[in-house]
């Protein structure tokens, strides 16, 4: 391997690190249970406002 050929290859492994960096950063972390996805709230009878169990 000459150097032009090593150049090259350093050259795109550090423009495979910065993309594979970019596409990190776009990456959003996700909470948990923020729109009703984790429970289900009881809105009406005598368990008002009580988070339903799995077994009904």
């Amino acid at each position: 391997m000459n150097v032009f050929e090593f150049r090259n290859l350093l050259k795109s492994e550090d423009k495979k690190e910065r993309r594979m960096n970019f596409f990190r950063s776009l990456i959003k972390s996700v909470d948990i249970g923020a729109n009703g996805t984790q429970d289900y709230v009881v809105k009406k009878g005598s368990g008002k406002n009580k988070i339903a169990s799995t077994r009904q």
